[in-house]
Order: C-alpha cells, then sequence, then structure tokens
C-alpha cells in the first residue's frame, strides 16, 4: 500500500514538472534569460553589472539576437561575453551562455524608477527596474571669499577658495589658471601645493590660489580666470589682482662707483644717475647733500620734473673741497628726494695737497738744509 502511495506521488511530481517544463519551453520557444537581481536602487554615476544567463531548453541549437529596449537618453551600457562585445549567441540544447551586461547611470538624471528590457529577439523578454537613489546633477561650484585683491608689484595675492562636487561620485579635477604673461599662479588644496584635486561626492575642499606678478609690472587691474575641469564637469571662477604703484629711486654713478680723489680747494664735476626702480612715476626730483665744513656741493639740473617707470635720468654734480682742507678721507652724501620716496648715497673723496703747496714744502725743506749747512760751515771750523 505504501508503495504505491509512493510510485503515485512520483508519478503526479513528474507529470508536473513535464507540464511546468513543457510551459517554459513554449513561452520563450526553448530559450529563457535570467538573472538573479532584476530590481536594483543605484546612486547617480554608478555602473550597474548583470550576469544574464541564456538557457537553451529546446532539442536545437538557437542563435538568439540581444537587444536592450527602454534605455533613457545619455545612459549608456555594454553587452560582453568571452570578453568581446556581441549582439547575438549560439547556444546549444539544454546548454546555457552566461553574458556581462553593464548599464552606466549618467551624473545628470532625475530621481526615480527606470524600467529597461533585455530582449532575446523572438524568444524571450527579461524586465530590469533601476531604482535612481537621489538627483543627479553634472554640477561642480567654484566660490571665493573675495575674488579681488589691492597691492603692489612686489606683494603676494593669497586667495582663499571653495571646490564643491555636486555630483553624485568621486571626481578628480585639473586646476588651471590663464594669467598674463610672467604672473605665477599656485593652487595649494588642504595647504598643500597641487595641480589637481580629488573630491568624494557631495564634498567640499578648500584651495588656497596664490598669485605672485611680475615685478615690473605696470599699474593697473588684471583678470585671472581660474579653471576645474574634468571630462564631466568643470567650474570657472574668475579673480582680479589691482597693482597700485609702488615707488622707488636709486641714486648711483654710470660706473657704480662712489670714490673720487680731489685737491683741497679744488672744484671737481661728478656724473650721477637717478634710477626709477618702481612702477609708479617719479614727479619732482629735488636734491640736497650733507658735507663737511667749508665744502659746496651743487647739482644740475637741480629739479628733475619726470622719471617713467624704469627709466633714468643723469645729473652733475659740482664738489668744491675747503681751501684749508687737509689731506685724508672725507664723506659727502647726496639725497634724491620725491614726496614719495628718497635715496641717499655717500662718496669718499680722497683730498690732496695742491702742487702749488707742494713746491712751496720743497722750497721750505731745500731752505733749511741750506741754513743748516751756512751755519756749519760758519761756525763749524771754531
Amino acid at each position: 500500500m505504501i508503495t504505491r502511495k509512493h510510485d503515485l506521488r512520483n508519478f503526479l511530481s513528474l507529470v508536473t514538472f513535464l507540464f511546468l517544463f513543457s510551459a517554459v519551453a513554449k513561452a520563450g520557444n526553448g530559450i529563457t534569460l535570467y538573472t538573479p537581481y532584476t530590481d536594483i536602487s543605484a546612486p547617480p554615476g554608478e555602473s550597474i553589472d548583470y550576469a544574464i544567463d541564456v538557457k537553451n531548453y529546446g532539442g536545437q541549437l538557437k542563435n538568439v539576437d540581444i537587444v536592450l529596449s527602454g534605455m533613457p537618453e545619455d545612459w549608456s551600457y555594454t553587452l560582453k561575453a568571452g570578453g568581446y562585445s556581441i549582439h547575438r549567441v549560439a547556444v546549444l540544447p539544454g546548454e546555457k551562455k552566461t553574458l556581462s551586461l553593464t548599464i552606466n547611470v549618467p551624473l545628470k538624471v532625475d530621481k526615480g524608477k527606470y524600467r529597461l528590457k533585455v530582449i532575446g529577439r523572438n524568444y524571450d523578454v527579461l524586465p530590469l527596474v533601476i531604482d535612481v537613489s537621489e538627483q543627479g546633477t553634472f554640477k561642480t561650484e567654484f566660490i571665493a571669499d573675495q575674488i579681488n585683491m589691492e597691492g603692489h608689484s612686489k606683494a603676494n595675492f593669497n586667495f582663499t577658495t571653495k571646490l564643491k562636487n555636486h555630483t553624485g561620485e568621486k571626481q578628480v579635477y585639473s586646476l588651471l589658471a590663464k594669467a598674463p604673461r610672467g604672473w605665477n599662479v599656485a593652487f595649494k588644496p588642504n595647504g598643500r601645493q597641487a595641480t589637481a584635486v580629488e573630491i568624494e561626492p557631495g564634498k567640499t575642499t578648500n584651495i588656497t590660489i596664490e598669485v605672485k606678478p611680475p615685478s615690473q609690472v605696470a599699474s593697473a587691474a588684471y583678470k585671472i580666470p581660474i579653471r576645474a575641469t574634468n571630462k564631466y564637469s568643470s567650474a570657472e571662477l574668475e579673480l582680479e589682482v589691482v597693482i597700485t604703484a609702488s615707488y622707488n629711486i636709486e641714486l648711483t654713478t654710470p660706473t657704480g662707483l662712489l670714490s673720487s680723489s680731489i685737491t683741497a680747494g679744488r672744484e671737481k664735476k661728478l656724473d650721477l644717475m637717478v634710477v626709477n626702480t618702481g612702477s609708479g612715476e617719479l614727479n619732482n626730483i629735488t636734491f640736497n647733500s650733507s658735507k663737511p665744513k667749508d665744502w659746496e656741493i651743487s647739482i644740475e639740473p637741480d629739479t628733475i620734473p619726470l622719471i617713467k617707470a624704469g627709466a633714468s635720468t643723469q645729473v652733475h654734480a659740482t664738489i668744491k673741497t675747503a681751501d684749508k682742507a687737509i689731506p685724508g678721507d672725507y664723506i659727502s652724501k647726496i639725497t634724491a628726494r620725491t614726496p614719495e620716496i628718497s635715496s641717499t648715497t655717500s662718496i669718499r673723496f680722497l683730498v690732496k695737497t695742491p702742487l702749488l703747496w707742494g713746491w712751496f714744502g720743497i722750497m721750505v725743506i731745500l731752505g733749511t738744509l741750506g741754513a743748516i749747512y751756512y751755519l756749519f760751515q760758519k761756525y763749524g771750523r771754531k
């Protein structure tokens, strides 16, 4: 009795299996498409990988064309098997082939469910659902605490900026500056100099931008476009540096030599060079001097109306020593002065004895020797 019940149960199971197999085979005409995960949640920018089995339940070799239907605009996918991109697969009776399907969700995408279909043409359809979990965007934000700075040409300008990644995945941005020729721009993400920065999705990185102008740059306002960019997204920021005039003056000689010799009581002419080493014009340059007692110093011309930035003008100094100046070294100081700046140079003079005084000294010595000789001749014999 027990044996009959067992046989009856096996018979019913076999009938049920054959019925289901027949229904499946009939529904797919011998081909079934299968993947275990048909409803997946993913953020913007995600790549979703599916392993799709193509099973042949029929008794003959099947060539199956595989297509994807319902792909939204700007989405992309790859379908591979055996390392090759494919569009058709051949499956022997009773066997299966596994395909690799990768669907790339774009960064800029609306939140919601997206329904796709993998179709084995003339055989079976595999529905897939991708639930995009958040609103996606390509947006990158680049802002600065202050976009305008002012200073002289020898100053360094440090701008504090923030770069925010609003996309749904990690981004690597190249940092670029289009500065005028001769300017130097350095990026320092989180305090370290670099030309690129990596930012996680939804995160912000602090970037210090150091701008250094050329030393001889003219006074003006300069625009410096800044870009953070990659193949998905970019952001721009325009900085402005206003260069104010810097005033600097140098007083020297054409040769750079600041020493000379002069005879006591005589005059000597000396060429001087006034150089504008700043970035602004120098107006109304005047001169004064500090000299030893009873010396005279005059400058011709005594006033220079204008010297442009980087230019120079030559003047002539006339120096006259005191008549009774003792031979030796003397220091005279000459100052070139404007309302903004001044420069003082010290010139060392070696004072020599006049030639007449030299002959007079020789005559005195000779006279003294002659007197001694005379006295010796007259009284020496006694």
